[in-house]
């Protein structure tokens, strides 16, 4: 028997719960489709485990420098089973709390693999959900006025290396781990490598990221990489760049690591060289929905060549992070539902959350320079700031970049301490298109680490006070 819904939504994730919450505000009747748990990758796998092992990694690693508070203590070791054991404890009440939210919503959620049709006895239009919950269960079909494909990405793959989980691993079985490695090889530089290079060596683990490209984190400002880079090599991280992995081969305890020049042996091995689309084997091909490199092609509301078929997050390509997902899914809905929606595309904020922390908005010093006749480039230091003093985290800087001409903020980037935080404010500059005069002149309050943003914003106009 078959289901009508205002909305069917394929895949639970950031994208996609977020988008039947906002439709069961505007009143449509809403499923979503799952095959795993709500909250997808990003609450399972992704950005909520990861970052509640840098918690528990900045925890241990900021007691090397407690006795410089005047606090003594001996005998400090880490449990990583019972900061494993809290990391899940976290991501299980968070996926209760989107249960719950379901619930409030009146949406109905299929725990199932989700295909898509095409024209049949149930719609004459393409769209059309069978719902597959296993062996002895027969399928449901859900019959939408539209549909909205969210579902995500998995990590990608060397076709040359065997990934077990076990000894040569994904992100997806890092946070499965109990036990800790002595040493460890991160193939892979991007944000991905980066943080967990981050957790393993404020733990203790002799880590190697090695990176193909020229050197790591290939999207950010170049001095933030080399900051970010100088800090891991005080921790004795080693980052070898211009590097292709040949072969990984398991040979007893340990993995044998075969590079362009170099060979290593490690105790584990994890790939982390960005992720693909999950758009093989949903139905797509009995739709007129196109791909472009495996994603999904969708136009500025994200609408697929089949208007009443939509795409959001991961699957759709483009900025790859869950605020941005959950957004482009809302701007779907909002669409779908008559209003008028739209996304700001340079005021998202993009963080990694490494030791120290990463954040950045708007451009790059060089894609500024391409875009803008006249641009004023001025950075501050954590380390004339009383807070970051105060805290023991002085490392890093913040960097702004405007257009000379109009004073309109352009990029801002920062490294330091909880930097995640702080971007929120420059977020918000950037929605209503602040000029650094009006971050200038914005009171901050003394001593914060935000004064940061004011300090820069003046020396933009040689104002600033402490440097």
């Amino acid at each position: 028997m078959a289901k009508e819904y205002d909305l069917v939504i394929l895949g639970g994730g950031p994208a996609g719960y977020v988008a039947a919450i906002r439709a069961s505000q505007l009143k449509l009747k809403v499923a979503i489709v799952e095959q795993a748990k709500l909250g997808g990758t990003c609450l399972h796998k992704g950005c909520i485990p990861t970052k509640a092992l840098l918690k528990s990694a900045e925890k241990y690693n900021a007691l090397t420098s407690i006795e410089d508070f005047g606090i003594t203590f001996e005998n400090v070791e880490f449990d990583y089973k019972k900061a494993h054991t809290r990391k899940n404890d976290v991501v299980e009440q968070l996926h209760s709390g989107i249960q719950s939210l379901m619930k409030k919503g009146k949406i109905d959620v299929f725990t199932g693999t989700g295909r898509i049709l095409g024209p049949s006895i149930f719609s004459p239009l393409p769209g059309t959900v069978s719902v597959d919950f296993g062996e002895n269960q027969e399928n449901e079909m859900l019959v939408p006025k539209n549909l909205l494909v969210c579902t995500g990405s998995k990590p990608r793959q060397i076709p040359s290396i065997e990934i077990d989980e076990q000894m040569i691993l994904t992100s997806d079985g890092l946070v499965k781990m109990e036990e800790l490695p002595k040493s460890i090889a991160i193939i892979g530089g991007g944000v991905i490598g980066v943080e967990w290079a981050s957790i393993m060596q404020d733990l203790g683990v002799e880590v190697t990221i090695i990176e193909a490209g020229e050197r790591i984190l290939p999207t950010e400002e170049q001095d933030i990489v080399k900051e970010l880079s100088k800090s891991f090599e005080a921790k004795n991280t080693k980052i070898l760049v211009k590097q292709t992995v040949e072969s990984c081969e398991i040979v007893g305890q340990k993995v044998h690591v075969k590079c362009t020049d170099q060979q290593l042996e490690v105790d584990k091995v994890v790939i982390a060289i960005g992720r693909q689309p999950n758009t093989n084997g949903i139905g797509l091909e009995n739709t007129d929905a196109q791909l472009d490199g495996g994603f999904i092609k969708v136009n500025k509301n994200y609408q697929t060549k089949e208007s009443h078929i939509y795409a959001a997050g991961d699957v759709i390509g483009g900025i790859q992070l869950a605020h941005v997902a959950s957004k482009e899914a809302i701007h779907a809905v909002e669409h779908m539902a008559g209003l008028k929606p739209a996304i700001n595309d340079t005021a998202i904020p993009s963080c990694i959350y490494s030791n120290p922390e990463i954040a950045h908005i708007g451009l790059t010093e060089k894609d500024a320079k391409e875009k803008h006749e006249n641009i004023k480039v001025k950075k501050f230091p954590f380390t004339a700031n009383a807070k970051a003093l105060i805290n023991g985290k002085h490392e890093g800087f913040i960097k702004m970049i405007v257009d000379a001409d109009t004073d309109d903020l352009v990029g801002v980037h920062l490294i330091g301490d909880h930097v995640t935080e702080l971007i929120a404010e420059m977020s918000l500059a950037f929605t209503l298109d602040a000029s650094s005069w009006e971050v200038a002149h914005t009171i901050h309050p003394h001593p914060s680490v935000s004064e940061v943003m004011q300090e820069v914003a003046l020396s933009i106009t040689d104002g600033a006070i402490h440097f």
